[in-house]
């Protein structure tokens, strides 16, 4: 390839886009769940300590919503925005970036679209270029990137939403691979901050970034087009030589959409994706066999190694935590038939009958060289569940509820938006925002989602 990868990136963005129906509705779906998961999130400790650290940035008078209440610039809005965003971790899931895509992409463009005064239509557009950016970058690095303990929410996330922010600012294919290139140097975050307050706020920060590196393009800023694939750069730096790399770049991006061909995954459960498919297959064995929690004497579960990384809290002490248990959302699933934001407080992670049930939960993961062996594709799940009267139900599962291959059904999607949403605004409100939402291409301005996020104040202190 004598191209360079983001010029490759930038000219597919840059170029005319005639995008399908069904990926404009998935789009739709996924700025509506990802505006509600920034309402639930408001009030959350990251978020909260966020605005405490940046009160001097936000204002009355000027600039874009800021989610809790106030105007801010459009890099500060997307900082607060994007880390109550991921706040709760009941945000999408992205697998060909193994990211939190739209986390990163929606607070971002929200922000440039309020302030540049563009409607639905190119915000969704400008969403759909995003996500195809953040997949191209993805494809290089993972899973490689994802498993050494990078969070690519906030690295390739940071990357593709600069292509995506370059693209509704109006900037040409040059200005795109501009700002791609300065984001590459703007890419941070790692896993070991998973459990903890900062791990949303990487979110945050990214699209702040992917703002910010948009901002300097348009003023001009350079950096290297082979920033990615070249010495010391991105590929080197933050992967291995196991990485694919970028050899179909050319070929793949855009053919089709990665919206169509991969979708975007809407969680099910306020917790850590990699609990996911384990949480369905336990659900699924409840519903066909009806058994208890008092009948289970024990449970085993079987992961990725990454996924075993991230759920490094067995006995978890508080609602952080807990988002990232296996044992606790399994602890969970045995006593109830799902998961809701109420069950991830410090009240909840200390109820007697959840922490009884925690030691007879384990959690093993592949070997890598059975991870190697599956790839390109991916190794399933599996839970054993050993009940009292001697049965042993066994499942796996390859692909969580919300992915392509069992999708979110409307009643799925608006009660979620109700369990987020409801509490902020009351039913009503949150009624009508979902409605506007829905048909966001018909919208000429984004000022419904600012009134929205305006109109929820956050706690004080």
């Amino acid at each position: 390839m004598t191209e360079s990868v983001i010029a490759h990136i930038a000219r597919w963005c840059a170029s005319d886009h005639d995008f399908s129906p069904t990926a404009r509705e998935r789009a739709r779906h996924a700025i509506a769940d990802t505006v509600a998961c920034i309402l639930a999130g408001i009030d959350d400790p990251s978020t909260l300590a966020v605005r405490r650290a940046f009160a001097a940035a936000i204002g009355t008078d000027g600039g874009v919503a800021v989610a809790g209440g106030g105007t801010a610039s459009p890099a500060c809005a997307a900082l607060v925005n994007g880390t109550a965003a991921h706040a709760l971790d009941y945000d999408d899931n992205f697998r060909p970036a193994i990211s939190h895509a739209s986390a990163v992409l929606v607070p971002a463009l929200l922000a440039v679209a309020e302030a540049e005064r563009v409607g639905g239509r190119a915000l969704i557009d400008a969403y759909l270029v995003g996500l195809e950016a953040q997949a191209a970058v993805g494809r290089g690095v993972q899973p490689v990137h994802y498993t050494l303990g990078w969070h690519s929410t906030s690295t390739v996330g940071c990357i593709g939403t600069a292509a995506a922010v370059a693209w509704l600012q109006g900037q040409d294919e040059a200005g795109i691979a501009r700002a791609i290139s300065t984001s590459v140097s703007m890419a941070a975050g790692v896993k070991g901050q998973f459990g903890t307050a900062i791990k949303p706020v990487h979110a945050g920060l990214a699209a702040r970034n992917a703002v910010e590196a948009a901002e300097l393009a348009k003023a001009g800023m350079v950096g290297r087009l082979d920033i990615l694939e070249g010495p010391q750069g991105f590929a080197e730096l933050f992967a291995t030589d196991d990485a694919p790399g970028w050899r179909d770049v050319t070929g793949r991006i855009g053919r089709p959409h990665v919206i169509e061909s991969d979708g975007v995954l809407p969680k099910r459960h306020p917790c850590c994706g990699s609990t996911h498919l384990v949480l369905d297959a336990l659900l699924d064995h409840k519903r066909m066999h009806g058994f208890e929690a008092r009948e289970v004497r024990q449970v085993e579960t079987l992961v990725g190694i990454a996924n075993a990384r991230n759920l490094a809290y067995p006995d978890p002490r508080d609602a952080m935590q807990a988002r990232f248990s296996m044992q606790y959302c399994v602890a969970r699933a045995l006593v109830q038939d799902r998961l809701t934001l109420a069950d991830f407080t410090d009240e909840a992670v200390a109820a007697t009958d959840i922490r009884r049930l925690l030691p007879l939960i384990g959690m093993t993961a592949y070997s890598a060289g059975q991870e190697r062996a599956a790839l390109p594709g991916r190794l399933p799940h599996r839970i054993s569940v050993h009940l009292d009267d001697g049965r042993v139900l066994e499942a796996l599962r390859h692909d969580a509820k919300g992915a392509i291959t069992d999708p979110f059904s409307e009643e799925d999607r608006r009660a979620k938006f109700q369990d987020c949403a409801a509490p902020r605004l009351g039913a009503a409100r949150a009624e009508a925002l979902y409605v506007l939402l829905s048909s966001l291409d018909g919208q000429d301005d984004v000022a419904f989602v600012a009134d929205a996020l305006a109109a929820v104040q956050a706690k004080a202190g």
